[in-house]
């Protein structure tokens, strides 16, 4: 990816959108630059701009792409049949699997940068990702409300221990992804089994 030209052509918006993601994931979202993206992807500082003409413009479209494969992954969880509790639970672990891998997560697809852009692409991600979430929260409360007050747990659980686990502060203690990802759906069966109507 390292020269000029090295992209197909067709592709720049993708391969500028992948460069995103894996500046934020090294540097965290405030470092992202259209700049640094295009000399990642191998073209003149000027040739982004086309794609995307500000900043924001491609950290929306980076996130866009984080919620698109985040809801791609939550589809493929394991669901056992007529066990709602443990298909949410599944989630918690695939979330936290996704968050290492990327480092990136709810933190980037819904940036406190991003929401007054009201982005439709955007939105329609992170709807999906929530497609995927809602169902299992209703099927388990039994109330919208209490659904969604369950996700916020079950987000915030899952997001906590693959931030905890990327600061290093839990590597001590589990040190392997999958060690974290048992303790997510753990927090997140347990949080479930409490709002179970």
């Amino acid at each position: 990816m390292g020269k000029r030209g090295s992209y197909h052509h067709g592709d720049l918006r993708a391969a500028l959108v992948e460069a995103a993601l894996a500046l934020i994931a090294e540097r965290g979202i405030d470092a992202l630059s259209v700049a640094e993206a295009a000399r990642r992807t191998g073209v003149s500082p000027g040739a982004p701009y086309r794609h995307f003409p500000t900043r924001l413009a491609l950290l929306k479209a980076a996130a866009t792409r984080a919620a698109e494969l985040l809801a791609a992954e939550l589809r493929e969880a394991p669901r056992p049949a007529g066990d709602p509790v443990e298909a949410l639970a599944a989630t918690a672990a695939v979330y936290v699997r996704f968050v290492v891998r990327h480092h990136a997560g709810f933190d980037l697809i819904f940036a406190e940068q991003l929401r007054p852009l009201a982005d439709p692409a955007l939105g329609a991600a992170g709807r999906a990702v929530m497609d995927v979430l809602l169902p299992l929260g209703l099927e388990i409360t039994g109330d919208a409300a209490a659904a969604l007050d369950l996700l916020e747990k079950h987000i915030a659980a899952a997001h906590g221990y693959a931030a905890l686990h990327l600061s290093g502060f839990m590597r001590r203690r589990a040190p392997g992804v999958e060690d974290i990802a048992a303790g997510a759906a753990e927090t997140s069966r347990t949080l479930a089994k409490a709002a179970q109507h």
